[in-house]
């Protein structure tokens, strides 16, 4: 809404008794100041096309981010958090990560430039938020458990993959009938408790946790199958193998003639 201020003549009457000349002046000098004059002699603000007045023009100000300097041209009436959007295509670093410093005070987002006193060429100070470089130091420390435990999980797989494969040719031995010792599978049921409890002792971080779960199960039932076939080993009989001997008959003796 525009707003509205009525002249008074000098005589306590309205402006409506100014001469024409007068009010031409008025109206002069207040269109210059952004006024304009109705016909009626009330003086209100200039309307600009549209309805919205045309915004400030920009300010340039330096920001000081470690040994670089950065001039950046931004409208007076921005936050600081657009003021960091602008930097993060300069420094590279996140509006997230940022910590911006003005008169000596560290700024929050929201907070405006103009009404916290910035105009043209004012200095700022840039540099990392400590909770970012808490946060970040945590995402490290996290992300190098995950890759531990992901390397732990991978050579017990590889472990488990050997052992699946002397299942495997127990299971067929088995299968056509062939007892083996019953040694070979307790052995493997041994092997595969101590990679057992070697999962249960790596940490469940992150995505290692599913790895873990695949590897557990695959254990749980390798024994499982050992289980089974050692039930079924212990049923057939064992293979005796007998040996056919060739007889020869005795040998002959030779008669030897003496002579005196």
């Amino acid at each position: 809404m525009a707003s509205v201020m009525h002249r008074s003549s000098s005589d306590g009457g309205s402006s409506s008794g100014w001469s024409d000349a007068a009010v031409a002046v008025v109206a002069a000098a207040d269109e210059r100041a952004g006024w304009e004059v109705r016909p009626s002699g009330m003086v209100v603000q200039a309307r600009e096309e549209g309805g919205a007045p045309p915004p400030p023009p920009e300010i340039r100000v330096r920001v000081k981010y470690g040994g670089a300097r950065h001039d950046v041209a931004v409208s007076p009436i921005a936050t600081f958090g657009q003021l960091k959007k602008l930097l993060a295509a300069r420094t590279g670093l996140q509006p997230a990560d940022q910590q911006l410093t003005y008169r000596g005070r560290a700024r929050s987002n929201s907070e405006y430039l103009d009404a916290c006193g910035v105009k043209n060429k004012s200095k700022f100070v840039l540099a990392e938020d400590p909770a970012s470089l808490e946060r970040r130091y945590i995402e490290r420390q996290k992300n190098a458990k995950i890759e531990s435990a992901n390397r732990a999980i991978g050579a017990i797989a590889l472990e488990v993959d050997k052992l699946a494969d002397q299942i495997t040719s127990i299971e067929r031995s088995i299968s056509r009938g062939n007892k083996v010792a019953e040694v070979q599978i307790t052995t493997l049921i041994e092997l595969l408790m101590r990679h057992a409890v070697k999962l249960e002792s790596i940490p469940a971080v992150g995505g290692s946790t599913a790895q873990k779960d695949i590897q557990e199960k695959r254990v749980q039932k390798c024994v499982e199958t050992l289980d089974v076939l050692k039930v079924s080993n212990a049923r057939l009989q064992a293979v005796a193998v007998t040996t056919k001997w060739e007889t020869f008959d005795a040998p002959t003796t030779t008669q030897w003639e003496l002579f005196d």
